[in-house]
Parts: structure tokens; sequence; C-alpha cells
């Protein structure tokens, strides 16, 4: 089944067939699958929550017919969980470079898309959680349930990267156009405006544009999250 750019089928076979010793093999096609998937549509919160949910529920599928053991489940779903953590990443660098060139022109990210875009950086990291919770609410598989809800605790718990990535560069963002306005480089802003209502699009072609090696993609060490007061 093809679903939100996705060839489920293709995912839930390879979680079908795959052993616990096979997790870094299933977190990079998980990995692959996703970014593949973002690059095929605007950027938008709304579309990371469907391609995330159509991931979640093949991988699911497929474990659930493997098989495996809770505890090679719950190692395998980790792996996967992660793959789509690295994917995501990369759609926070996106976002990043495409806004970074409008505070270049000087163009406040108080406009209404750009904070929309901001505002979606900074719920990225609960738009994960929420939405693989609830997809595996609805595969219905009992033997899922606790491995997955293993997961996603510890992932709680320490932070996905995306998370701790989309609130520096969103802190960072916030200074630099600060900095651009008090600086009086603001001269640009009208033309930066006009390209206001295709940020969604500009995003995407960013992330198309981003190679799939070491070029383009954010460092593998992310910056650490602050501590909770």
């Amino acid at each position: 089944m093809i679903k939100a750019g996705i060839d489920q089928d293709a995912i839930a076979k390879m979680f079908s067939d795959a052993t616990a010793k096979q997790g870094d093999v299933l977190r990079k096609g998980v990995s692959e699958a996703t970014l593949r998937a973002l690059q095929g549509r605007e950027l938008t919160i709304a579309n990371i929550k469907k391609v995330l949910n159509s991931v979640a529920t093949a991988m699911g599928a497929g474990i659930g017919k493997s098989g495996a053991s809770a505890p090679d489940i719950e190692s395998m779903l980790a792996k996967a969980v992660a793959g789509m953590d690295e994917a995501l990443l990369k759609a926070v660098e996106a976002h990043r470079r495409a806004l970074q060139q409008f505070v270049d022109q000087g163009v406040s990210l108080q406009e209404k898309q750009l904070k929309s875009a901001l505002t979606g950086l900074e719920n990225m990291e609960a738009a994960f959680f929420t939405t693989l919770t609830k997809a595996v609410e609805g595969i219905g598989a009992a033997p899922l349930h606790g491995p997955w809800g293993n997961v996603m605790e510890a992932m709680r718990a320490k932070g996905s990267d995306t998370g701790g990535r989309a609130a520096q560069t969103v802190k960072d963002l916030l200074q630099q156009t600060g900095d651009a306005m008090r600086g009086n480089r603001a001269g640009t802003a009208n033309a930066g405006r006009a390209m206001l209502d295709g940020y969604a699009a500009l995003a995407s072609g960013v992330l198309i544009g981003m190679s799939e090696g070491l070029q383009g993609a954010p460092s593998k060490e992310p910056p650490a999250r602050a501590k909770k007061k």
C-alpha cells in the first residue's frame, strides 16, 4: 500500500522479516523512507505527522507479524524510532536554512508564516511523541503496546535529538533577527516578504536540495539539551 508517499507494504515486510540483530539496518531503512516521504511534500507540521503515522503504522504491522519476543520487539522499535528521529533532524535543518534566508533579508520572524514555522519547530518533538503513540494504539496488536510504551518512555526521559536541535534553532534565529533589526538590515525585508506565501514549499525544496550524505546533514552530535530547572 502506498500512503503519504510511503510504500507501507515494503516497510512492513522489512520488519516482519527482521531480527533484533538487524537493528542498524532497520534504523537506516526507516530513516531513508521517512526522509524520502518528507521530501515529497510541503514541510508543514501536519504533513510531518502524516508521514510519521504512516511509517509507524507500517512498521508496527510488520513487527506484529514477526513473531519476535518482547525484548527483541523493543530493541527493533527503539532502532526504528531513532531512524525517524534522524530524518526529522534533517527536516529541522531544512527549516533552519529556509528561515535563515528571511532573517538575512531583515524579515521579522513575527510575520505570520515564519511565526507559524517557528511554532512548528518548537512543537516538533511533542508532535513526534504524540503521533507515534497514537499510531501504535491504532494498530491494536497487544504484544506491541508494552515494548512501544517502554521505548517512548525512555525517549521522553532523555529527549529526542530533534527536540534539542529544534529548540536551539529557534533560540539562535530569534537572536539573529533581533541583531538584524538593530543593525538596520531591514531594508531588503520587502523583497523577502514576497516569498512568505511559499514558505512551506521553500523549506521542502531546501530539504530536497540537501544531500543524503555528510554534506548538508546535521552533525551527529546535536547540541546538549538544557537541563530542566
